[in-house]
């Protein structure tokens, strides 16, 4: 018989616990191990695979109620029940860590899958401007809307401002039925996608409604002040070097920025510089900011995607090598 201890000092363990220890109670006939609670600890009993889950679990549910000051037994199932899907915590098979959660939706747990998501996560925690650079399928959009979305939540920004530059539309856009919004809404449409799935559809239109989130053009940002908002620019290499600076000025107090682009998927016209390559050498020194590099090892998409990356790369560097 094993024992572990989990330190509960640092939080308001009575409530943590539950009226009359109701959660301590919900938490105790969740895992397979024995549970008690001595001072400041929790004190865990049982076989080694049993006290990992039990761990797991308990760390899980203090992260969640450190950030929300509350925990119900919904919390609790929904918690159990991201950890008891194969794999969904640890992946010893490819090397991969166990990170704790960013947000939690009601059918599962936002989290980094890879190392380079992870390195992502923290320097946005560290950081008020994040470049994430990197091939499609690596999560750079996917991760920013979590963190915007788990900022929101805990009340450290009061909106999220999420734009695109609808390059590829070009002088086609003319053409599309509607007004502009409508014309645009095409590009914006996979950060309305990321949010849905984060989000519950009623509390997401009304945060539209009320301006709370507001998922815009590039074009439209000129001239805006940002304060006390997480800044979300996407597909960020079809951006203009006048474009991507126009864009980081709009900072405002207590804001935050995600940047993201994949520079081997340039649709600017070859004359024009994108943005984001300029931007390496422009901040590369500035302090709180920071950039990531995401590969082909950070793909979480269908297996292929990695597959596919890697023979363009190839063919690439062979086309180079033969010119």
């Amino acid at each position: 018989m094993n024992e572990r201890q989990i330190e509960i000092s640092g939080i308001d363990y009575t409530q943590f616990l539950g009226a009359n220890d109701k959660n301590f109670k919900k938490i105790a006939s969740e895992i397979k191990c024995t549970i008690a609670v001595r001072g400041h600890y929790i004190i865990l009993k049982g076989e080694q695979e049993e006290l990992d889950f039990a761990e797991k679990l308990l760390t899980e549910l203090i992260l969640l109620f450190n950030k929300h000051n509350e925990l119900y037994a919904s919390d609790i199932d929904t918690v159990v029940s991201v950890l008891r899907k194969k794999d969904s915590y640890t992946d010893t098979s490819n090397g991969k860590g166990d990170w704790p959660a960013i947000l939690y939706t009601k059918d599962n747990a936002i989290k980094p899958k890879t190392f380079g998501q992870a390195e992502y996560v923290d320097k946005v925690n560290n950081n008020d401007l994040v470049f994430a650079i990197g091939p499609a399928g690596t999560g750079k959009t996917y991760m920013a809307v979590a963190l915007a979305v788990a900022h929101l939540r805990d009340r450290f920004v009061s909106r999220i401002i999420l734009t695109r530059p609808a390059v590829e539309a070009g002088e086609n856009l003319g053409y599309l039925p509607g007004d502009m919004m409508e014309k645009v809404d095409p590009y914006l449409r996979p950060l309305y996608d990321a949010l849905g799935d984060m989000i519950p559809q009623e509390k997401l239109q009304k945060y539209i409604q009320n301006r709370i989130i507001e998922v815009v053009p590039l074009a439209f940002m000129r001239g805006r002040t940002l304060n006390s908002a997480f800044l979300i620019l996407d597909e960020a290499q079809n951006t203009t070097p006048g474009q991507m600076k126009m864009l980081l000025t709009r900072l405002g107090v207590n804001s935050k920025a995600i940047v993201t682009g994949d520079i081997t998927q340039i649709d600017l016209a070859a004359n024009v510089e994108s943005g984001l390559i300029q931007v390496q050498s422009v901040l590369k020194n500035v302090p709180g900011v920071d950039f990531v590099y995401l590969t082909d090892q950070d793909v979480v998409r269908h297996r292929l995607v990695r597959e596919i990356i890697k023979a363009y790369d190839s063919f690439k560097q062979s086309s180079n090598q033969d010119a």
